[in-house]
């Protein structure tokens, strides 16, 4: 399980966007998002960068817990 803070998040669609940004890496990943405090939890194999990489392309600020 890896867990992000994200911060930007505010409404279903960055849900999606956060969401689709992880399975681009891992398809396969199980994706958990708290649209109000801003923790994104994947259950997945792939790498911690990656995933916060992807995320960030999408626009958004990741932080470490």
């Amino acid at each position: 399980m890896i867990e992000f803070h994200v911060k930007g998040m505010d409404c279903a669609h960055c849900v999606r966007a956060v969401t689709e940004a992880v399975r681009g890496v891992d398809p396969r990943a199980e994706v958990h998002v708290d649209l109000p405090t801003g923790i994104v939890r994947a259950e997945t194999t792939a790498e911690r960068a990656a995933l916060a990489q992807a995320i960030a392309a999408e626009g958004y600020e990741v932080a470490e817990n």
